[in-house]
C-alpha cells in the first residue's frame, strides 16, 4: 500500500476564518459555510468587515491591501487568499 504525503489542509484555514467571524458577529460557527458571502449571507456590515480584516491581519501577520480586500467576498475567498500569502 502506497502512502501519500498529506495535502495542505486549506480546511483548517477556513475553519479558523469561520471561527474568527463567528466570534466577531456572535453567530454559531456551524451555521457559516465556505461559500457564504460575508456581507450578503452572514450579515456583516462595513464596520464588521473592517474589524474582520484587522483581526485577520493581526492573527496571520499579513497586510491586506484595499484592492485585495475588495475582492474577498466569501469565506472561501478569504481562506484561499491567506493560504496564498502564507505559501
Amino acid at each position: 500500500m502506497e502512502t501519500k504525503p498529506p495535502k495542505k489542509n486549506q480546511n483548517s484555514t477556513e475553519q479558523k476564518v469561520i471561527a474568527l467571524i463567528a466570534k466577531q458577529l456572535g453567530k454559531p460557527a456551524n451555521t457559516i459555510k465556505q461559500t457564504d458571502r460575508i456581507v450578503e449571507d452572514i450579515g456583516a456590515d462595513s464596520l464588521d468587515v473592517v474589524e474582520m480584516l484587522t483581526n485577520i491581519e493581526d492573527t496571520y501577520g499579513v497586510q491586506i491591501p484595499d484592492d485585495d480586500a475588495a475582492a474577498l467576498k466569501t469565506i472561501g475567498d478569504v481562506a484561499k487568499y491567506l493560504d496564498r500569502q502564507q505559501a
